[in-house]
Parts: structure tokens; C-alpha cells; sequence
């Protein structure tokens, strides 16, 4: 594949993410199971573009009943480097009074789009907000979770620039099948 020729090299294989998908799966199927957390479906929203895939992975090895959601948020634009003001369309179908949101994140970075969506959550009266984030990267931001919220995590991520399984670069690279560090000739 052409696109292969681009990276540096795969941090996190196609396998790995697998395994990690259905431990993190398994995770969240207990919590809700043996503690209770909501008498509702839990809400899983993910944050499109980059959630995409790893939203759809998730969501299908989870045991329990459910609901999904999109909204969409973006700080990088076509550059590396996250501009520090996310910029959300907010726009769910689904009414999330009372509810147990769990946010599904590709990439937390610098953890400031994460920040604006929980007070944006907060604010529609949300009982709960989790996050599951396939990665997590070098947070410049704390947030806080709401309610009896928790985070999940697959992978600890080292500063590089990364793209695949749903990451892109400029809309590009979201298709590999593994996350990979992309080339720095390629973006500059």
C-alpha cells in the first residue's frame, strides 16, 4: 500500500489495537454490569472524525445494551500540532438528561477538546461522563469527569505525530489498520 511508505514506523499493530479494543470492551461491560452505574443504556458519543473506527470496535464487543451518538470536534485542522481551541458542532439526536455519557476519543493530546465537551455534557445534564480514548498522549490540560465517570485508556502514547485506525493527517491516513508515526517529510 502507498500509504504504508509514508511511515516512520507502526507504534501499535493491528493486533495489538484488537486486543486492546476487547480488553477495554470487557472493562467497560463489567462496570456497567456489577456497578450499576445507570439503569439507562449508557450513551456512547464519539468525537468524529478520528473516533470512527475505533467507536465502531468498541461498541461492537460490548456486552449490554447501548446507545450511540457523534458530535464532532476538531483543534488540528491540517496541521501537527493542536491549536488549543477546539471547535465543536454539537448536534446530538439522542436526549442525554440523566444519562451515562462515555465520550470515545481517538487521541487525547493536549486534553483541552475533552475539557470543552464534559462542560458542554455537564451543561445538557448528564448523570455521568466517562472517556475512552484509544490513546493517550502528553495531556497539557486536566479535566474532570462527571459524576461517577471513569477513564479508559489503550495505549500511553509518545510524542510523535500519529495517524491510522481512524487518525489522520490532513483527512489522510485514517485507513491503515494500525497507528503508525507518519514521516516528518510528509507534513512539512
Amino acid at each position: 500500500m502507498a500509504l504504508d511508505d509514508d511511515i516512520e514506523r507502526i507504534l501499535f499493530s493491528e493486533d495489538q489495537i484488537s486486543q486492546r479494543v476487547s480488553d477495554l470492551a470487557s472493562q467497560i461491560t463489567h462496570d456497567f454490569t456489577t456497578n450499576a452505574v445507570s439503569s439507562s443504556p449508557p450513551v456512547f458519543v464519539g468525537v468524529a472524525t478520528g473516533a470512527f473506527l475505533f467507536l465502531a470496535d468498541l461498541v461492537r464487543k460490548i456486552k449490554l445494551p447501548l446507545n450511540v451518538d457523534f458530535v464532532r470536534a476538531e483543534s488540528y485542522g491540517s496541521g501537527t500540532v493542536s491549536n488549543g481551541a477546539p471547535r465543536i458542532s454539537f448536534d446530538l439526536k439522542i436526549d442525554i438528561q440523566g444519562k451515562h455519557v462515555i465520550l470515545v476519543e481517538d487521541i487525547v493530546d493536549t486534553g483541552n477538546t475533552l475539557s470543552c465537551l464534559i462542560a458542554l455534557l455537564k451543561s445538557k445534564g448528564v448523570s455521568s461522563v466517562s472517556v475512552c480514548t484509544l490513546l493517550d498522549k502528553r495531556r497539557k490540560v486536566n479535566f474532570e469527569l462527571v459524576g461517577k465517570g471513569k477513564y479508559y485508556y489503550g495505549f500511553e502514547c509518545p510524542d510523535y505525530f500519529v495517524v491510522g485506525y481512524g487518525l489522520d493527517f490532513a483527512e489522510s491516513y485514517r485507513n491503515l489498520p494500525y497507528v503508525g508515526i507518519l514521516k516528518p517529510e510528509m507534513y512539512k
